[in-house]
C-alpha cells in the first residue's frame, strides 16, 4: 500500500507564489510508485483545497476560478489517523474524506516556515516532512539564529535590533544605527525571507527609507554591516539528528548590492520559459573557491544544521567579504527554494531520491515521537481535596 503524502504549498506570506512553484515542481518529481501525492492550496486566508486542478501550475493563472471548482477542506485527527475533510460536509454525496500518512510542507516565509505550520501538523498529530516548529523558528529569525550560531563558533555579522517602539523615536534609532554598524548598512525585516524588504543603505537618507520599508514587512528590523565587496555562496545540507552531510556550493549572481527578489525569482530563468523557483537563479555551480574554503563552508553548514536541530533539507547562505576574505553566516532556509535539488543533483542525487529521502526521514522522526512519553496517567484532578479556587498549592 502506498503512503498518502499530502504537498502543501501556498499561505499567508509574502512568499506565496513561489511556494506554489517550488511545491508543484516537488508534487511532479515524488516517486508514485511508491507514495500517493495529495496536492493541497493553502490560500492567503490560510484556507486549504484539494481537487483536480490543485496541482497544475497553469491553472494558478486564475486563482479564484481554481478554487470555485476545487474542495475546501478542513484537517480532523480521528483518533490514530487524520484526514482531509470537505468544508462544510454535504449530506449526500460530495468528496470523500482523505486519509493522510504524512504531510510535506513546502511553504516560505512568514506565518508558515517559521514554525506556525508545523505547530498546526504537531497538534493535529500528523508526521511531517522538515524541521519541527523550534527548528523552523529560531531559523526565520535572524536575530537569535545569529546568538545561537555565535554560541556555536559560527561566524557572524554583529548587528542591532529595533522594535515597532523605537520607530517613533527615528532620530534615535538612526544615530543609535550610525554607531554600532555605520555605513554601508543592511537592513532588514527580522523574519522575513527571499530579501523581501532587505536593502543597503549608503547614506542617512537611504538608511530611514530602508527601515521605513522593513518595518512594512516585521515588527521587528535588523541593521548590520554591508560589505560592499561581496560574494555569496550557498550550501544545502541534508539528514537528521542522526547525521547530515553538507552539498555542492553554488555562487549566485546578483543586479544590485544584494541577491533580491528578482535576481531570485525573476532572473534569466524566469524570462526563458516561466520561473522554475530558485531554480532560475543566474548562478555557479560548483563555486569557484579554493578547496580549503569549500571545506570550511560545508563544515560550518552541517555544524548550524545541527546547532539549529534541523530536519530534512535545508539551505545554508553564507559572505564572504572579498576586501578582507573573511567568511560570515548570512541566513538558513529551513524550507529551501525548490528545495535545493539543484545542488544535489550534480554530486548523483536524483530530485525523486532527495524527496524520497526527507520523507522517510519525517516518518523516522513519526516513530521516535510515538516511542517517547508526553503524558501519564493521574488523578490530580479526582482528588477530593482538590483545594478549591486555591488548588493544590498552599
Amino acid at each position: 500500500m502506498k503512503t498518502r503524502v499530502a504537498v502543501m504549498y501556498g499561505g499567508r506570506s509574502v512568499e506565496h507564489e513561489v511556494s506554489v512553484i517550488s511545491g508543484i515542481q516537488a508534487l511532479l518529481s515524488i516517486d508514485t510508485e511508491k507514495y500517493e501525492t495529495i496536492p493541497v492550496y493553502i490560500t492567503k486566508d490560510n484556507q486549504f483545497y484539494v481537487g483536480e486542478d490543485i496541482g497544475k501550475i497553469e491553472a494558478y493563472k486564475d486563482i479564484d476560478g481554481l478554487l470555485s471548482r476545487s474542495q475546501k477542506v478542513i484537517w480532523v485527527n480521528e483518533g490514530d489517523r487524520v484526514v482531509l475533510s470537505p468544508y462544510p460536509k454535504k449530506m449526500f454525496g460530495g468528496m470523500k474524506e482523505i486519509e493522510v500518512d504524512v504531510a510535506f510542507p513546502v511553504v516560505h516565509g512568514t506565518n508558515e516556515e517559521d514554525g506556525t505550520l508545523m505547530g498546526f501538523l504537531k497538534t493535529l498529530g500528523v508526521p511531517f516532512v522538515g524541521c519541527d516548529v523550534t527548528a523552523a523558528a529560531i531559523g526565520m529569525d535572524k536575530y537569535i539564529s545569529k546568538c545561537v550560531l555565535k554560541d556555536n563558533d559560527i561566524p557572524v555579522l554583529d548587528c542591532i535590533c529595533f522594535h515597532e517602539d523605537d520607530y517613533a523615536d527615528m532620530d534615535t534609532l538612526i544615530q543609535r544605527a550610525e554607531e554600532k554598524v555605520g555605513y554601508p548598512a543592511i537592513v532588514k525585516p527580522v523574519n522575513s525571507g527571499s530579501s523581501v524588504g532587505i536593502s543597503m543603505a549608503k547614506n542617512r537618507e537611504e538608511l530611514i527609507h530602508s527601515i521605513d520599508d522593513a518595518f512594512t514587512y516585521a515588527t521587528i528590523v535588523l541593521v548590520e554591516h554591508g560589505i560592499e565587496k561581496l560574494k555569496e555562496i550557498n550550501c544545502s545540507v541534508l539528514g537528521d539528528d542522526s547525521g547530515a552531510k553538507a552539498s555542492i556550493l553554488e555562487e549566485p549572481f546578483h543586479t544590485k548590492d544584494i541577491l533580491s527578489y528578482e535576481d531570485k525569482y525573476m532572473g534569466q530563468g524566469a524570462k526563458d520559459g516561466g520561473s522554475k523557483g530558485m531554480a532560475s537563479v543566474s548562478r555557479k555551480i560548483p563555486a569557484e573557491i579554493s578547496e580549503e574554503l569549500t571545506a570550511r563552508i560545508q563544515e560550518y553548514a552541517v555544524r548550524a544544521f545541527k546547532a539549529f536541530g534541523c530536519n530534512g533539507v535545508a539551505r545554508i547562505d553564507f559572505m564572504i567579504d572579498e576586501e578582507t576574505n573573511e567568511l560570515y553566516f548570512n541566513e538558513i532556509n529551513t524550507i529551501p527554494g525548490s528545495l535545493s535539488f539543484y545542488l544535489w543533483e550534480p554530486t548523483g542525487l536524483k530530485y525523486t531520491d532527495l524527496l524520497d529521502q526527507i520523507i522517510q526521514m519525517a516518518l523516522k522522526r513519526a516513530r521516535k515521537d510515538r516511542a517517547m512519553t508526553f503524558t501519564f496517567q493521574t488523578n490530580i484532578l479526582d482528588q477530593n481535596a482538590f483545594g478549591g479556587a486555591k488548588g493544590s498549592k498552599m
